[in-house]
């Protein structure tokens, strides 16, 4: 199967390391020190999961290379639904009106990208679909407690749409090589690492349990890349752009460093946008899309709460 198109959306008010003096009293400096993050997206009051989903997808449409009315699968994927019953799914089906399709949306954290591709593949393999919508967003802000010194500071608002094919559509288009996914729920602080209860309002998103959460998602990045990278008999170098999950600028460089990956080839968008949830590689993909040449291959490596991981490799 292939990728045709990325396209993203983002809320335009800005939130700068600056303001948590006041609210937490973290410092700029030792916040970019953790984590990398200088700024991230809010979402305004009339925004919300769903809505930052459908403006991913307009961003979109006028670039794709066939009929968006040809769309016969849409699968949406977040941690932070506007709506658990009229899901990402059914209102991007509604909004492209395209009737009587499978409109799924799912959950696995921020691995969430990765399994809604497989679901595509599946789709695919299965003959019930050959043209997909998979679109990524994420609400953080909306369960966020900007006062919480532990996490409060972590997170940033966005969304992703990607287009897939069963067949290529143009030159552009990267080939989908391997999708290889798993849980770890078994390991550590799995259970407790990173939580979101909905209940809680906008106490609801916290993370108590931050090391083992790094030293896990260090781990397993680096594990399933190497997995991905050796079943298809290539190596780091091979890769014109490796994107892992946007978590952690400290994540992404420590998993380069035990791939032996030049950092120049490592994708990060966490500085500007923070931790998009499973939004952010998608949106570093996007970014990257035009510099993407035939022949170029791009890996992108995930890691979630819960905890969920996998590796995706792409060849133009």
């Amino acid at each position: 199967m292939y990728i045709n198109h990325v396209s993203a959306y983002l809320p335009e008010e800005k939130l700068r390391n600056d303001a948590f003096s006041s609210l937490n009293g973290l410092s700029s400096e030792w916040i970019i020190e953790r984590t990398g993050i200088e700024e991230r997206r809010v979402a305004g009051e009339q925004e919300n999961t769903t809505t930052m989903a459908i403006e991913a997808v307009k961003n979109g449409l006028q670039d794709l290379p066939y009929n968006p009315k040809e769309i016969n699968l849409i699968i949406g994927a977040s941690y932070t639904p506007h709506d658990s019953i009229v899901t990402i799914a059914h209102h991007l089906q509604h909004y492209l009106d395209v009737p009587d399709v499978p409109a799924v949306s799912i959950s696995s954290a921020c691995s969430s990208f990765l399994n809604a591709m497989e679901i595509v593949e599946g789709y695919f393999a299965m003959g019930k679909a050959d043209n997909a919508l998979v679109v990524v967003s994420e609400h953080n802000s909306l369960y966020n407690d900007l006062t919480n010194t532990m996490s409060g500071h972590l997170w940033g608002d966005g969304a992703a749409a990607v287009f897939v094919t069963k067949e290529k559509k143009n030159d552009k288009s990267l080939s989908v090589k391997e999708i290889k996914t798993a849980g770890a729920a078994t390991v550590g602080k799995a259970t407790q690492g990173v939580n979101l209860l909905p209940h809680l309002g906008k106490e609801g998103l916290f993370m108590e349990h931050g090391r083992d959460v790094f030293i896990n998602a260090c781990t397993y990045m680096a594990g399933v890349s190497q997995k991905v990278l050796e079943s298809n008999d290539l190596g780091v170098e091979d890769l014109k752009f490796f994107i892992p999950h946007q978590a952690n600028l400290r994540i992404a460089k420590n998993v380069a460093k035990q791939l032996n990956l030049s950092e120049e080839k490592v994708v990060s968008n966490i500085q500007r946008l923070g931790n998009t949830g499973c939004a952010g590689c998608v949106i570093g993909l996007g970014e990257k899309w035009d510099e993407i040449n035939t022949g170029d291959r791009v890996m992108i490596t995930v890691f979630g709460g819960g905890y969920s991981y996998g590796s995706m490799l792409l060849e133009c």
